[in-house]
């Protein structure tokens, strides 16, 4: 995977293992690690983890701490704000080069499909707060991603979206509106299919959330993707991955079609 000048793919979890390496052989505890630097257990677990990359005088302090005496400070050095998380990175390598991509999304406007300033709002929701660059890198590293909606061979990519996330105003309603209409002239691309779950469903089977699933090429293999709060997940094997399919499957034909997606994304749009 090419993710540009910005940052080594895997760099964020070799610094975690390394780190985790000399924490505990120097018997450091990583509450007392966060105490240290400055940071909470959970964010020391998530840096450990490669989720999280650090920030400001971390690894100084750190490297210092555990007596790692600079190896942290090296492998450091690959770890230049990507604009991806590194739990993503192994998603992405598979997204790429995919040749069917389904997406169901319940809360915002999916990735794929979203405007500079929507997705800087997005990113802006994050909690805990991100910096600045790092809200630059992740925009920057999502509009990129865009690409692949156009890449030669073509990707077959289809979505199933709420309709409340049409009502969202992120970033605010001009921005919201903006959106909308960039999603009516991707819609209009022969490889990609919108569609949107309308509100009045008194049956839905999409209630477990939000996931990804991926064609391989020539058809050959199939990976779904799920993310959730507290983790995220792939799945391979039988009968796990046949199930979220179909269950894709239903929810394209619970969802408006096509057509009457479009006509409810332009009325919407229209009336912002």
């Amino acid at each position: 995977m090419n993710i540009g000048n910005n940052g080594t793919p895997g760099a964020a979890k070799a610094f975690g293992r390394l780190l985790r390496f000399h924490r505990e052989r120097a018997k450091v505890s990583q509450e007392s690690l966060g105490r240290h630097t400055g940071y909470s257990k959970s964010q020391v677990a998530m840096i450990e983890r490669g989720e999280r990359r650090p920030r400001g005088t971390f690894v100084e302090l750190a490297d210092d701490l555990v007596g790692a005496q600079g190896a942290l400070l090296e492998v450091a050095k690959e770890l230049k704000a990507s604009g991806v998380a590194a739990w993503f990175e192994d998603y992405l390598e598979e997204e790429a080069k995919a040749a069917a991509i389904h997406k169901y999304e319940n809360h915002v406007i999916p990735g794929l499909l979203q405007t500079e300033p929507y997705a800087r709002a997005v990113f802006g929701s994050h909690c805990p707060a991100l910096d600045d660059d790092e809200i630059d890198a992740m925009v920057a590293a999502r509009l990129a991603r865009q690409k692949l909606l156009h890449r030669k061979p073509t990707a077959l990519v289809s979505f199933v979206m709420e309709q409340s996330v049409l009502t969202r105003p992120l970033g605010g309603v001009a921005v919201l509106k903006d959106n909308l209409l960039h999603i009516l002239e991707v819609g209009r691309l022969r490889n990609i299919e919108i569609q949107v779950m309308p509100t009045n469903r008194k049956t839905h089977a999409g209630l477990d959330g939000s996931f990804a699933l991926l064609e391989t090429a020539e058809r050959r293999g199939q990976l779904a993707y799920i993310e959730g709060q507290s983790g995220r997940y792939f799945l391979s094997e039988q009968p796990d991955l046949g199930d979220v399919f179909a269950r894709y499957g239903i929810l394209r034909a619970q969802a408006l079609s096509p057509e009457d997606s479009a006509k409810l994304i332009e009325q919407v749009a229209c009336e912002l």
